[in-house]
């Protein structure tokens, strides 16, 4: 299938690894420039930008004023900008309930998860306007609809995410398409890593991480978390000339897991 990317210039916030990662490669894949943005870079993405046109830049989303930097990065050589892809985001488990996350706490997701997102969009939206079919794409979670009271202030992060990019659908309708991916679990550290989900709820209730892992791909009818991969090939998907008329939309990539309408 033609998604028509090629000459399109696309920001993606979170490149480093996992899900950033594999976004940034199908873009590039199809013919994008892409600028990835991130903390600490890879060795992974490196290679990638050695035989592909990405550009890394290294930044941190979590200041004020470094979603702002990242898109002028972008833009500096006078080009345009048509395709922004949210998708840094982190999550901290909760284990000792709503009483045990403190204020320093949610300042942290709410900025990770919510405002680098927010600031990001500030800066890239005078860029995308007047584009043609120039699009948002965020990844939000299942979390935004499916509150959990291990990853509280994810779930609430989520969710405030998940609204603010729905409205932007409406007001930036029909020059801007707007649309969020809503992921469950996927095979990335988030989940599996050192210091990830699995580990740390598995620390907590005396399981392996492997124990953790396998109750939660018991819990999708799929029977397994997704590959960034798959995701990755819906931003592309979205963010071409195949998908026209798809805003304010939201899209569920988890295996079956959410069971409601």
């Amino acid at each position: 299938m033609e998604l028509a990317l090629a000459g399109r210039t696309a920001v993606v916030t979170g490149a480093s690894k996992g899900i950033g990662l594999a976004i940034t490669r199908a873009l590039a894949a199809e013919g994008a420039t892409v600028v990835a943005g991130s903390l600490t870079g890879s060795r992974e993405l490196d290679e990638l930008a050695a035989r592909a046109d990405v550009r890394s830049v290294l930044i941190d989303l979590t200041t004020p004023d470094g979603p702002a930097a990242l898109i002028e990065a972008a833009t500096e050589q006078g080009g345009g900008l048509d395709v922004l892809v949210n998708n840094v985001g982190a999550v901290r488990p909760r284990l000792h309930g709503f009483l045990d996350v403190t204020d320093a706490d949610w300042d942290w997701t709410l900025t990770i998860n919510f405002l680098a997102a927010v600031r990001t969009m500030r800066a890239a939206i005078p860029h995308l306007a007047g584009r043609p079919g120039a699009n948002i794409v965020t990844i939000s979670s299942v979390n935004a609809f499916l509150p959990d009271p291990g990853v509280i202030d994810y779930s609430a992060a989520k969710g405030a995410l998940s609204n603010l990019c729905k409205s932007l659908s409406k007001e930036l309708g029909p020059d801007i398409r707007v649309n969020t991916i809503s992921p469950g679990p996927v095979r990335t550290d988030l989940w599996l890593g050192d210091s990830g989900v699995a580990a740390t709820v598995a620390h907590g209730n005396d399981v392996t991480p492997e124990d953790v892992v396998r109750r939660q791909e018991a819990a999708a009818p799929t029977g397994r978390f997704t590959h960034p991969e798959e995701i990755a090939d819906l931003v592309a998907f979205l963010c071409s000339a195949r998908a026209p008329n798809i805003t304010g939309s939201d899209f569920v990539i988890d295996g079956g897991l959410v069971t409601t309408l």
